[in-house]
């Protein structure tokens, strides 16, 4: 029988381990509270970065025109990106029980603090988690300047061939970029609509949160410090950011099995074998928002941070028991994995006709 995963990684090929049992799962899960919100977690998390942000601002103001204050865009990058991972979670539903007030602070956290859209957001992520790395339903791994699989790869024309031909080394690079890009989606969103689609009253809100928020950022940077100083300021600022949002989410799925379009997948073992986890400790999990449990996050979606840790037990002896490979490695070690596999899809951009994983991953 041939499976409906296209193998990606370095490790050995995916198997299945039967009928998903996942309400066996949820029903541990829920047994042991994990599923209960942490607002107290969540509320000292958000004043910790508060006036982490506060004392940034004193610190700007203090330095004046001095050359450090390229270490508080630095800080700026980080907390901006620890803002983005709260408006994640919110969005999750992971904050609050109401939904209306958790779509409240992952809006105005997502597109006044951090300056991104949150519906185009929202519109994004709800599908790549309905599909992880499926092909044609996964907009995740849809070609963005990067590309993730090798079809799209050999399809690759003119200056855009020989970035994916060398992507794998110049993907940390690109990812300085980022920031730029995520803020370009945020404007066209409001422009257009999150993915073409109209939601007017949205779309307006947003628009004001994102006036509001460069409004007062930009000003603020650039009549306090030199022309050259205020633009080296921004771009450091958006350079850390950039890094650390897609350091952050790229070791969760690249280099995993991709799913073929029309593949019949139960829900456990689709969410599981296309994820990893990565080790480290509680700073791993603090640099990343608690995406570094990927697969627990992706099983159980409204799951709060704090709580992913004991669940990666449950759902670890529950894949032991089916059978269904876990993935879990080091920071470091998944980095690698990423460059390695995205150096072997530019195979595809050079001559796919000797690419090894346009053989290896064609379902038949």
């Amino acid at each position: 029988m041939t499976s409906p995963y296209r193998k990606t990684g370095t490790a050995g090929g995916p198997r299945t381990g039967g009928t998903s049992t996942y309400s066996a799962l949820l029903a541990q899960v829920k047994d042991a509270g994990l599923l209960r919100r942490r607002r107290g977690f969540y509320w000292a998390l958000f004043g910790a970065l508060v006036v982490a942000t506060v004392a940034c601002w004193v610190a700007f103001a203090a330095l004046g025109d001095s050359w450090l204050q390229l270490v508080v865009a630095a800080v700026l990058g980080v907390l901006f990106t620890q803002f983005a991972f709260l408006s994640h979670e919110a969005a999750h539903r992971q904050v609050f029980e109401s939904r209306k007030w958790n779509d409240r602070a992952g809006r105005w956290l997502g597109t006044f603090v951090v300056g991104l859209s949150y519906s185009w957001w929202m519109n994004k992520h709800t599908r790549h988690h309905g599909n992880p790395n499926t092909v044609g339903k996964d907009p995740d791994i849809s070609p963005d300047g990067v590309v993730f699989i090798p079809e799209d790869a050999a399809a690759a024309r003119g200056p855009m061939r020989l970035l994916v031909r060398h992507q794998g080394w110049l993907f940390f690079p690109l990812l300085t970029l980022e920031g730029i890009n995520l803020h370009r989606h945020a404007v066209v969103s409001v422009l257009r609509g999150a993915d073409g689609r109209s939601d007017a009253r949205g779309r307006v809100l947003e628009g004001v949160l994102l006036v509001l928020r460069f409004g007062i950022y930009l000003p603020v940077v650039f009549l306090t410090l030199p022309f050259g100083m205020a633009c080296a300021f921004l771009g450091v600022q958006l350079a850390v950011f950039g890094v650390m949002m897609g350091a952050s989410f790229a070791p969760n799925h690249k280099g995993m099995p991709t799913i073929a379009h029309d593949a019949k997948v139960d829900f456990l073992s689709r969410q599981v074998l296309t994820s990893r986890n990565i080790r480290g400790g509680w700073w791993v999990s603090f640099l990343m928002g608690g995406l570094n449990y990927q697969v627990e996050h992706h099983l159980f979606p409204s799951m709060p941070r704090p709580a992913l840790k004991q669940a990666r037990l449950l759902v670890r002896a529950h894949c032991e028991q089916l059978d269904v490979p876990y993935t879990e490695t080091t920071l470091l070690r998944s980095y690698g994995i990423v460059i390695v596999y995205l150096n072997r899809v530019g195979l595809a951009a050079r001559d796919p006709f000797t690419c090894p994983m346009t053989t290896e991953l064609r379902i038949s």
